[in-house]
Formats: structure tokens, sequence, C-alpha cells
């Protein structure tokens, strides 16, 4: 059984990849997990379907932080939900409990809501 705060998910959440702004970003989503008050911002910049870049800032708890930050360099290059979160946790080496899994989906829900974003704006709606 691996620990909740694993080695990797304390790098991450310590020293997050791709944290910061994004010039120019085609879609910019924040959401906010009610139940706890982590809040993360995705700004993206895409190639069709496929992320071209991607950086996040957020005031959360390590276990969403860590998760923005493997998602950001797993997603790159590919589409925004070819990432699942399985892939994410085993990245993390972490056992999170059913209670916070929440955490760990609040990065993948608001990158979700950055391409549709990004999408809506492209098509003028």
């Amino acid at each position: 059984m691996s620990p909740l705060y694993s080695p990797a998910l304390l790098r991450h959440w310590r020293r997050p990849q791709n944290f910061g702004e994004l010039p120019d970003p085609d879609g910019v989503a924040e959401e906010l997990n009610p139940l706890c008050g982590d809040r993360i911002r995705i700004e993206v910049k895409l190639d069709g379907e496929v992320v071209e870049a991607l950086r996040f800032k957020g005031d959360a708890c390590a276990i969403a932080v860590a998760s923005a930050s493997v998602l950001s360099g797993l997603v790159r290059g590919r589409p925004a939900d070819a990432v699942p979160e399985s892939v994410i946790l085993a990245e993390l080496g972490a056992e999170i409990p059913p209670v916070r899994m929440q955490c760990l989906r609040l990065p993948i829900h608001t990158l979700r809501k950055a391409v549709a974003q990004a999408g809506a704006v492209k098509h003028g709606a």
C-alpha cells in the first residue's frame, strides 16, 4: 500500500511543472471544489484538438496541485481527454482515498472546461 503523500506527489506539489500563466491562451477556465475550497485555473493553447501548451495556477491542496502538475506534462501533444485519472494516480504513486478523489479530478474537469471554452470562442459562441 502506498502512502497518501508519496514522494512523487510531494515533489509535484513542492515544484509543480507548468505552473504560471500562458501568454495568449486559446481557452481559460477556473474551477472551485466547494467541499474543500481548492481552486485551480488552467490556461491552454490548442492545435485543433491537441493540447499544445498548458499552464496552471491555483490555491489548492497537495493532491490537486500535484494532479495538475502531472496532467500538464502528460497531456501535451495529446487531446485533452487522452489522460485518464488512473494514469495520473499511477504517476503520483499515491493511495488517494475516495473522499479525496475530487481533489485529483479538479484539474481534469478544469482542463475540459478550458478546452470547451476555447472551442466556443473559436466558433463564435
